[in-house]
């Protein structure tokens, strides 16, 4: 075992070095260093990406102060009353703790988490929010991608690798995020939760069945053609920032690898245990694409 863990190791350092970086941990280094030669070996067009989007493909803080989410970023704009951003506030304080919480199983968390985001929804709809304002509320906005962005979601985009992005958040303002920063290229496919406009572009209500932290892989198995047209990509690089998002991949037909990436971002001491028990790379207080960036190279063989 310490000669496979030594292997492991000598292979990073001199192949993906940013995998020896102190934000990474990883509890089988030789289990991640099998999956990605298998991985290689399979060849990049063999490869998609599924992700998360808030606090994954987004920053959790910058300069000590958090980033908003793509409901924060609705909440804290002028296109919701100061009542209602009170009302967000309190069901953000009362259901967060328990989505973050490692101490509760997730069937005793998904009742509540469908009943914390269709609270907000019902809040938001009430606010009768302008289609045309969006932009602008992104755009004043401190949402940031992650550094490192544009490398990843431009050298996808280049070797034709399908990015997934699965999120509980509000998929209209994640769109919009994404087209703002200059890479919502035609391989991003974004499975969220969207709102439905009435023909004068005012907020009536939210499309189809709410998609929550515990559930994105039943909002994309819902587009089976899409799934078709994936089978010939067995393998997959996930990244999430919580243990809901390890499901993301379950529709994957024919899986034959998956490395899972989770960023660590909160709670780290409480919660590091049972991200190391489920992730295969751990990036602990990681506010980058780094490690997720020379993956990705090494698999399309670039430099």
């Amino acid at each position: 075992m310490i000669l496979n863990l030594n292997r492991a190791a000598t292979h990073f350092k001199k192949m993906i070095p940013q995998l020896t970086n102190s934000s990474v941990c990883m509890r089988d280094p030789q289990r991640v260093h099998e999956i990605l030669e298998s991985m290689v070996k399979a060849g990049s067009n063999t490869v998609q990406v599924i992700s998360d989007f808030d606090m994954t493909l987004t920053r959790f803080a910058y300069n000590g102060k958090r980033c908003p989410t793509c409901h924060n970023i609705l909440d804290n704009s002028k296109l919701i009353s100061n009542d209602c951003k009170e009302e967000l506030k309190q069901l953000l304080n009362t259901y967060y703790p328990i989505e973050i919480d490692s101490s509760r199983s997730i069937a005793d968390k998904l009742p509540l988490m469908v009943e914390w985001w269709t609270k907000a929804h019902k809040l938001m709809v009430q606010q009768e929010i302008r289609k045309d304002l969006l932009a602008v509320v992104v755009r004043e906005s401190d949402a940031m991608l992650r550094e490192g962005y544009q490398l990843l979601f431009d050298h996808l985009y280049e070797h034709s690798i399908p990015l997934l992005i699965f999120s509980a958040g509000i998929g209209d303002i994640l769109e919009e995020v994404i087209r703002q920063a200059g890479v919502f290229h035609p391989n991003v496919k974004v499975f969220s939760n969207y709102m439905d406009f009435d023909e004068s572009g005012v907020l009536r209500a939210f499309k189809g069945e709410l998609i929550h932290i515990y559930n994105k892989r039943e909002g994309a198995l819902l587009n089976t053609g899409h799934f078709q047209e994936l089978r010939t990509r067995p393998n997959v690089l996930l990244l999430g920032d919580s243990l809901g998002d390890l499901t993301m991949a379950d529709g994957v037909q024919d899986m034959e690898n998956i490395l899972k990436i989770g960023f660590l971002n909160d709670k780290v001491d409480e919660r590091k245990q049972s991200y190391l028990d489920s992730y295969d790379i751990v990036l602990v207080k990681d506010e980058t694409l780094e490690v997720p960036n020379a993956i990705m190279l090494y698999l399309t063989g670039s430099k």
